[in-house]
């Protein structure tokens, strides 16, 4: 059997041909290790942060409502809708957005208020009208409600459209 030697390699040591980490070395590397997933995870944290502004920012814009972008929405939604009642389902998601988008953060539409729909701002207002100009007419309804809970607060509001 041959003997085991032991050279020190700085940090690291030599236990036959395998080289390993001292404890006290193996410690500073999973601190390392941590540090740097730390990092990453407050870096991605702050892109999504950034991007998270950028589309509040790009949804509080209104967007210019001509007959023209009216039968384009018309046709996208008649194909999500139809796509979802060959699934059998009898509702679609159609808008998600930061409860910023709400004067009151999204309260209301929590709260099942019937003034919700005068909380809203920007796109998601506009979404509203146009459910209540021409889809209501053909008896769809809206259904407004938190979808997501960060921190235990109330976060996204989604609107469904649904035909039952």
């Amino acid at each position: 059997m041959a003997a085991v030697t032991t050279k020190h390699a700085g940090p690291a040591e030599v236990l036959g041909d395998e080289t390993f980490m001292s404890a006290d070395s193996l410690r500073t590397y999973m601190n390392e290790m941590s540090s740097a997933k730390l990092s990453n995870g407050l870096e991605a944290m702050a892109k999504a942060d950034e991007a998270r502004q950028e589309l509040i920012k790009t949804m509080q814009q209104t967007v210019d409502v001509t007959q023209a972008k009216v039968a384009e929405l018309k046709r996208s939604l008649a194909i999500k809708l139809k796509s979802a009642a060959e699934r059998g389902d009898s509702e679609v998601m159609v808008m998600r957005f930061p409860n910023s988008l709400c004067t009151d953060k999204g309260r209301a539409i929590n709260n099942s208020e019937p003034d919700w729909p005068e909380t809203l701002t920007g796109r998601p207002l506009q979404a509203f009208e146009f459910w209540r100009s021409h889809l209501k007419p053909a008896n769809y309804r809206l259904t407004a409600m938190i979808v997501d809970w960060p921190g235990g607060l109330p976060g996204d509001v989604a609107f469904y459209i649904g035909w039952k």
